[in-house]
């Protein structure tokens, strides 16, 4: 029951195993292999359709210097190759090892990244209330540290934060369902009275229904805001 730190899967089946060492041990690199050979094996199935197995790739990020002799090289790429003639590979295992000491950033843009990964890797903790806004405002490191929130939840947390966001979905379907009906009842109005403000008022009530809603179930004002479009002030006004 070995445990690896991400696998992925892309729309051609192909899987990505993600490792994450501090040190580098013979150990490491044995397991490596044997958690990408036995994601390849799993593949199959009892028919054993052999021309529907797919590339495993294994990319393992070591906080360590382990090849020396190539201080400018810090990506090691290995395939099962020919013993003499490299160009002839079996596709099917590949392995990519990545020395982190060894990364020197060469553009503002790398430079920017290494900069921010740096500061998620040592800055985040279980220590953490406050995250610094430079790494909110990034899609990769913000979608990390939301990552990181919920396994740091706990079971019961976990199981309420699961909730919160279902009945999230449940009142967006109301939102759409009141909406259309106030529509369809603002049309109504509209026609009654010959003006458009019956339309306006049904879609206002509307919304002001489901941020009712939103509120009982302590979602903030400006999410509220951009779920329903209303005003922070009249969402204020519907909370007083």
């Amino acid at each position: 029951n070995s445990i690896v730190d991400a696998r992925c899967r892309d729309v051609k089946n192909r899987q990505f195993i993600v490792e994450m060492q501090m040190l580098w041990t013979e150990a490491f690199k044995q397991r490596v292999l044997f958690n990408a050979s036995k994601a390849f094996v799993r593949q199959l199935d009892k028919k054993r359709k052999y021309e529907l197995l797919q590339p495993v790739y294994s990319l393992n990020l070591v906080n360590e210097i382990f090849i020396k002799e190539y201080p400018d090289e810090f990506i090691h790429n290995y395939n099962v190759v020919h013993e003499l003639h490299s160009n002839e590979i079996i596709d099917g295992l590949h392995f990519t090892f990545v020395e982190l000491p060894k990364f020197q950033a060469h553009s503002i843009k790398e430079k920017k990244m290494a900069v921010l990964w740096l500061r998620f890797l040592t800055e985040i903790d279980e220590q953490t209330k406050e995250v610094p806004q430079e790494l909110l405002d990034n899609p990769e490191t913000s979608k990390a540290l939301k990552t990181v929130e919920e396994s740091a939840m706990s079971k019961d947390e976990l199981l309420a934060y699961e909730d919160f966001w279902d009945k999230l979905g449940a009142e967006r379907l109301l939102f759409v369902d009141s909406n259309r009906r106030s529509m369809e009842e603002g049309r109504e109005e509209g026609r009654k009275e010959g003006r458009e403000e019956g339309l306006k008022e049904g879609l206002k009530e509307g919304r002001a229904d489901v941020a009712r809603n939103l509120l009982s179930i302590g979602m903030t004002l400006e999410d509220i805001a951009k779920v329903t479009g209303l005003e922070i002030q009249d969402i204020e006004q519907l909370n007083n």
